[in-house]
């Protein structure tokens, strides 16, 4: 061995061998995969033997599959008192790596209605907050948002209440698009926030197959859209279409009512990954995950380096 010629020394070897390996650990420690979905159910997916269930089934082995960091789940649909033994013994089975954490609809809100659930590896450890916003009615007792609190940033999920059939709760919607919008806002200014959610709203005509027809849709009201133009102003990216630009005919739900909906591709985008403005440039994908002949939500994905 000639002197100074270090690279081919067993020693040399092994210590750029293990500088490699800490330096890669390294990265893959500042990049996290996190999934989405409105589950429309989590009990019939963990439990029914129907046709729909086992098409949701057949979703949750992709999203285990993923392997994400953390999954969002909303319209869980659970009691009150949450997850039973036996839906959390088929969460352990098909996601032992991962702890949960749960909200539900709380009297006087309807029982069974609304309701999210994070999943998220074991080796995270973060704190976690139930926020209540001061929206109207009941809508703070249904078990809507979660949020996980990092060290350096915010993983926040929500399932906005729809509007309604005939709009009925159009006006409280507005009151509660402003104040999340303001809550989100509030995060942003302690630390970056990675939003996400069935955020009931398809925020432009490119969003959804069939503009013109559904003005006075629930979920493309002038008012819904103009409250998530209020809430992307407050500081947050659409990663989405940050990614990919205006693409057209890419959607996250297909209404069940229809059985060729999703045949047909008459969708509508209304689930998103959002990030602080700041951050933004470090996604590197935000998309759809296939769900398949399943209609209603499909998964979405977003890869981060933060």
């Amino acid at each position: 061995m000639k002197e100074g010629d270090f690279s081919n020394h067993t020693l040399g070897k092994y210590a750029f061998f293990w500088y490699n390996k800490i330096y890669n650990l390294n990265e893959k420690g500042n990049f996290m995969k996190l999934i989405s979905w409105n589950i429309d159910s989590l009990n019939a997916a963990l439990t029914s033997d129907s046709a729909r269930a086992k098409l949701s089934q057949e979703v949750l082995q992709t999203l285990v599959a993923e392997n994400a960091d953390i999954i969002a789940i909303q319209e869980t649909k659970l009691s009150a008192k949450g997850p039973t033994k036996k839906h959390l013994e088929i969460l352990e089975e098909l996601l032992p790596g991962y702890e949960n954490t749960w909200r539900s609809s709380q009297e006087p809100a309807r029982k069974g209605y609304a309701g999210t659930m994070f999943l998220y590896k074991k080796e995270l450890t973060p704190t976690i907050s139930f926020p209540e916003i001061g929206a109207p009615s009941t809508m703070d007792l249904e078990g809507r948002i979660i949020t996980l609190e990092f060290d350096t940033f915010f993983v926040s999920q929500v399932y906005t209440p729809n509007a309604g059939d005939g709009l009925k709760r159009l006006e409280e919607r507005q009151i509660w698009d402003v104040k999340y919008a303001e809550y989100l806002a509030q995060l942003d200014k302690e630390k970056p926030v990675l939003a996400t959610g069935d955020y009931n709203v398809a925020h432009k005509e490119i969003d959804l197959a069939n503009p013109a027809s559904n003005r006075r849709s629930p979920g493309f009201t002038d008012e819904e859209r103009a409250g998530f133009t209020n809430l992307l102003a407050t500081g947050f990216t659409d990663t989405f279409r940050h990614i990919h630009g205006d693409v057209p005919e890419r959607y996250t739900w297909w209404a069940q009512r229809s059985k060729t909906s999703k045949i047909n591709n008459t969708g509508w985008r209304i689930d998103y990954w959002l990030t602080s403005n700041r951050v933004a440039d470090k996604v590197t994908k935000s998309d759809m995950i296939d769900s398949g002949a399943r209609q209603d939500h499909t998964p979405i994905v977003m890869e981060i380096e933060l």
